[in-house]
């Protein structure tokens, strides 16, 4: 089962676990388990994908009941009309608010995109931010006695392929649980020290005009089990009673540590 956040004729946004694909991929041919089929499944109809979320990310994703609001959805998402907010987990003190503005190289895939012109130019990206939080834990990582951590909101303007991953990774501040940007050798720690082997990048908030209605939609989605805990560790447990409490059915059996892609 997944844990419905909103649901109407029309649409449906779940909160999509770590370690889920959205859908069947050739990249994971294996996998049996995808959003995609359990929401249908869930439902007993079609679902219609709108955007994506990368597997490690868990938190709202939309998707619609018909091909029709498909598209005008994807309308939206297309023309930056859904504010899209995101809670991370950073290495090191991060404070006050501020706007990165850092174009990025489109990363390309060796399978998926091998007949793609290999030297595209960077494109604009821009990521606001929002230091909530941060924390100082006794544990020692690499070289320091000690390691710091940020809570954060991300707001992205723009969705370029693992825009807040690398905008964090050039301000120094990778987000925790990051394989592919982040601090390896800071994951293993992190991972051996408090317990928790995810990306720690959560898709929190949709805002939206709903695509029949023209009403505003705000979808929310919380945190699981490995955010729950984590926080109470680091004494922000209650500084955002809006994502707590959540209780899924049990492990996914897809949370592969640190193996993400």
């Amino acid at each position: 089962m997944i844990e419905l956040c909103y649901q109407d004729q029309y649409l449906v946004a779940v909160n999509k676990p770590a370690g889920w694909l959205v859908h069947r991929s050739w990249l994971d041919r294996k996998e049996k388990v995808v959003v995609m089929q359990t929401v249908r499944d869930m439902l007993g109809q079609h679902v219609f994908t709108v955007h994506r979320l990368d597997r490690p990310t868990s938190g709202v994703l939309l998707l619609a009941l018909s091909s029709d609001v498909a598209h005008r959805l994807a309308h939206q998402f297309e023309r930056h009309q859904v504010k899209k907010h995101y809670l991370a987990v950073t290495r090191g003190y991060l404070e006050g608010e501020g706007l990165i503005d850092y174009a990025l190289t489109p990363e390309l895939d060796k399978i998926a995109d091998k007949f793609a012109h290999p030297e595209k130019a960077p494109q604009p990206a821009q990521s606001p931010y929002h230091a909530l939080a941060r924390v100082e834990m006794p544990v020692a990582v690499g070289r320091y006695p000690s390691s710091r951590y940020s809570l954060m909101t991300l707001s992205p303007l723009t969705g370029r392929k693992h825009q807040l991953r690398r905008h964090m990774a050039h301000l120094r501040h990778p987000i925790i649980g990051d394989t592919t940007h982040g601090d390896l050798r800071h994951n293993r720690g992190f991972a051996a020290a408090f317990d928790c082997r995810r990306l720690m990048l959560h898709a929190c908030r949709l805002a939206l005009s709903h695509p029949v209605t023209g009403v505003p939609l705000v979808i929310d989605a919380r945190w699981d089990n490995s955010w729950q805990q984590l926080t109470r560790q680091f004494g922000w447990h209650g500084l955002l009673p809006a994502y707590e409490r959540v209780e899924f059915a049990g492990p996914s059996g897809q949370d592969k540590a640190f193996d993400q892609a």
